[in-house]
């Protein structure tokens, strides 16, 4: 059964920062490698605990999309009971570790 993914108001500010940093506007580059993150969060529809645990908190996931210097996080939680995927937050890969305490 395919579950909902829900892209939460942060998440949705992080992927409009995101979209606006890396001026996919005005790059085939930038939008095609965007439209594949988007497409790989969307994923998560299927299969959403393939991806592993976060360091920071046990009841949440990360996938990890792109190569080198532009990793990129997504932070979600499985909400089983709901069938929900719930994004909770974009963030480059080398960032420091998020407060888990400010997602819920």
């Amino acid at each position: 059964m395919a579950y909902v993914v829900n892209i939460t108001l942060r998440a949705g500010r992080d992927l409009d920062h995101l979209f606006e940093a890396i001026d996919a506007a005005n790059s085939d580059a930038a939008r095609k490698w965007y439209l594949g993150l988007r497409k790989q969060l969307l994923s998560l529809e299927e299969f959403p605990n393939r991806c592993p645990v976060t360091p920071e908190k046990k009841t949440f996931r990360h996938l990890l999309y792109g190569r080198g210097h532009n990793v990129y996080r997504v932070i979600y939680r499985v909400l089983e009971r709901q069938q929900v995927v719930e994004v909770l937050h974009v963030r480059h890969g080398a960032r420091k570790r998020f407060r888990a305490t400010g997602l819920g």
